[in-house]
């Protein structure tokens, strides 16, 4: 098998906290949130019509991404992973990892056909089995267990509510327990609170003291190879990055928003101590999945600007004649989906508040545009 590029940006990162390596995920585990929704909507759907790909499109697509390796994670269901993984072995000779989504709370079914279980306050649960993930089968011998994935997302939500939240630390107590017993690492998502039960003055100090307090007992094979938490924005970040060097803080991308949202929250967030993104949603909205994974690890390995990438996207999408779903213009437009941490409203804020250009007649950015798509054709090939 190849070395994977996540253990090797893994061990860079944690000799040097300087070092400028960016692990970058396609969250592909939304069928276990989404529902029949969780492909995306289909190219054949119509306003007012929610028509939506298929799991089989979903995999395709997935299988794309995987041949493409630009990222160093692809997360899964343990269902597609049975299938991509186990039976047709696409991460064999691939620098990219596999890893499964190893819970699924209850506020990560989201609402769907009447469904209230996102209102309410978080409850622990598991339907995949760790064995079944690592080898395919009930019981994997200690040789099995590397034939699958040995990665594993679990995620939690406090929700300032004594009852819930102690549930919760009990069962990822559970499930750290399983998972060294049995050579299975894990990332930790901490969602923020989803139905608080008291109000809570600062969410983002709340979600990292709750973190810090929960990882302070966990030692060695059970600690998180790295966090996925929301981006609250920089002082957030920095604070938590700077309490404890042995920790990998990762972000999460949420809504799809402008493909400047998602370029300009990953280049912020890295540039305030992030070392780790996991985009789904931002990924699986985009015209071409392939063209937005290529701009994202740009922008993750530092060769591009949030706008210059932008450009240099929608630069792909017109080599592909295919159509974007914004202008230029409005592509470049960061809204409240990225400053939500902020407490902005529900307003777009101009890329140019960021102290860059936004103007289609700058021939000095036109050209640097081009030089960087003609950068990125080395590169990426």
């Amino acid at each position: 098998m190849l070395e994977k590029t996540l253990d090797v940006k893994l061990k860079r990162i944690l000799a040097d906290r300087s070092n400028s390596d960016f692990i970058l995920a396609d969250a592909k585990d939304a069928d276990m949130a989404f529902g029949l929704a969780a492909p995306g909507l289909s190219p054949e759907h119509h306003s007012g019509e929610a028509k939506f790909k298929s799991l089989d499109e979903y995999r395709r697509q997935i299988r794309e991404i995987i041949a493409q390796g630009l990222v160093d994670i692809v997360l899964m269901s343990a269902g597609t992973n049975d299938i991509l993984t186990l039976r047709e072995r696409l991460f064999d000779n691939s620098p990219i990892t596999p890893a499964i989504r190893a819970n699924d709370a209850t506020d990560i079914w989201l609402a769907g056909a009447g469904g209230v279980y996102s209102s309410e306050p978080s409850r622990p649960f598991r339907t995949a089995s760790l064995d079944y993930a690592m080898c395919g089968k009930a019981e994997c011998s200690p040789a099995e267990r590397k034939r699958g994935a040995d990665l594993g997302l679990y995620s939690i939500t406090f929700n300032n509510n004594l009852e819930r939240d102690y549930e919760s630390l009990i069962a990822y107590k559970e499930f750290r327990r399983e998972a060294d017993s049995k050579g299975f690492r894990h990332f930790l998502e901490v969602f923020s609170p989803n139905a608080p039960g008291a109000p809570i003055a600062d969410v983002s100090k709340f979600v990292n003291d709750h973190i810090v307090r929960a990882l302070a007992g966990v030692a060695g094979g059970e600690r998180p190879v790295f966090l996925k938490i929301p981006y609250f924005g920089p002082s957030a970040m920095e604070s938590l990055v700077s309490y404890d060097s042995s920790l990998v803080v990762g972000i999460l991308g949420g809504s799809a928003g402008t493909a400047f949202d998602a370029f300009f929250q990953l280049w912020e967030a890295k540039k305030y101590g992030a070392r780790v993104a996991l985009y789904g949603r931002k990924i699986n909205a985009a015209e071409h999945q392939l063209s937005f994974v290529k701009i994202l690890r740009s922008v993750a390995d530092g060769h591009l600007a949030p706008e210059e990438a932008v450009r240099a996207y929608h630069g792909e999408l017109q080599k592909l004649r295919i159509t974007p779903k914004r202008s230029l213009k409005e592509d470049l437009e960061r809204t409240s989906q990225t400053d939500h941490y902020a407490g902005g409203g529900g307003a777009k804020i101009n890329s140019a508040s960021n102290k860059t250009q936004n103007n289609d007649e700058n021939p000095a950015l036109r050209e640097n545009v081009r030089r960087n798509l003609e950068r990125l054709d080395r590169i990426f090939g």
